[in-house]
């Protein structure tokens, strides 16, 4: 099924701006232990459908996790399978015609065949016929035998010429037949090739809208949201539920310009989940995206360098436990520890 990546909402961000606020508001009274506060978030899709139809089947639950490509739902596609079906009977019958049509063409084959031997048997008869002819002249001159045998040879031989004759006759008009039907067999062969071809074509179509009448989950995940119920009809497009990759959650958090230059992508850094009232859960993570891009300091959100205009958004990637929910507080420790200069001495 399709997967969208759900856009950020602007009261998500309004909230996100009110956590780091409180969170920096309530530790202004003590040393900080942390350099950016967050909010936690999630990579978040939302699957529709892709075909038209009843939810025949919509196996979901919110709050389950799911297994990626797991099958959660389909939707009616008998009249898709009857298509399907139709086109397997036209191919059939194309196939069929095409049997007939090289049917007919060996048939006439072997007619051809069978007029060459007959020929050939034609010519060694009147060969033997000619042998005794020449064989009784002789006698009939040394008047051993009677005239009317060498008569009865000679027209003997005349039948069997004439039945050549009429033999190779045959034989010429039924190649000339074989000729004609073989261009037309082709030609006919040709167009069933090409109604076959369109209807393998017509098939992959139908075989692939069946497979997107069934749901399967882009993910592993948690569902987040349900939006349809076994029995309704949906339309192509339509969304049916929202999951969210709660295991590899990441914090978003802003950093100043003058932490920037020591926070890099790929960067080993402390996570604090917040649970409120001065309890907190320590995670490893990782800086996974650094924005290219600045942005005025809302009034929503406070930096460890308050008087900054300019903050830039940053996320941090979490494996989570269990422990870690959408929409927490959390803080980022960064490691700021200047890098060491080429001769082995930090930088000053």
């Amino acid at each position: 099924m399709k997967a969208n990546n759900h856009a950020k909402t602007p009261l998500r961000m309004l909230v996100s701006g009110l956590a780091v606020t409180s969170l920096l508001c309530a530790c202004t009274d003590k040393e900080k232990d942390y350099d950016a506060t967050g909010v936690f978030e999630a990579t978040e899709v939302t699957v529709s459908a892709q075909s038209s139809g009843e939810l025949t089947l919509f196996n979901i639950t919110e709050g389950t996790l799911v297994e990626a490509g797991a099958h959660v739902g389909s939707i009616d596609a008998e009249h898709l399978s009857l298509q399907k079906q139709q086109l397997g009977t036209t191919s059939e019958q194309l196939n069929a015609n095409r049997r007939q049509l090289e049917s007919t063409r060996a048939a006439t084959e072997s007619q051809r065949l069978d007029l060459e031997k007959q020929s050939a048997v034609l010519q060694q008869q009147i060969s033997n016929a000619q042998r005794e002819r020449k064989r009784y002249a002789e006698l009939v001159s040394d008047g051993a035998v009677a005239r009317k045998q060498l008569d009865d040879i000679d027209y003997q031989i005349s039948v069997l010429q004439k039945q050549l004759a009429a033999t190779r006759d045959q034989l010429s008009r039924t190649n000339r037949s074989l000729q004609e039907q073989a261009q037309a067999l082709q030609a006919q062969v040709e167009g069933i090739q090409a109604q076959q071809r369109g209807l393998g074509v017509q098939q992959e179509q139908l075989d692939d809208q069946i497979r997107h009448t069934r749901i399967v989950t882009p993910l592993r995940g948690t569902v987040l949201e349900k939006y349809a119920e076994q029995g309704e009809f949906v339309s192509t497009g339509k969304p049916l539920f929202k999951l969210a990759d709660t295991e590899n959650m990441f914090l978003r958090a802003y950093i100043t310009s003058a932490q920037l230059q020591s926070v890099k992508v790929g960067q080993a850094v402390t996570v604090f989940a917040d649970y409120g009232g001065g309890q907190r859960k320590e995670y490893a993570g990782t800086v996974s995206w650094i924005s290219q891009k600045s942005e005025f300091t809302p009034k929503t959100i406070l930096t460890d360098d308050e008087r900054a205009d300019l903050v830039y958004a940053v996320k941090i990637a979490v494996k989570n436990d269990g422990g870690i929910k959408i929409g927490m507080y959390g803080e980022v420790k960064f490691s700021l520890t200047p890098n060491p200069s080429p001769t082995g001495e930090g930088s000053r």
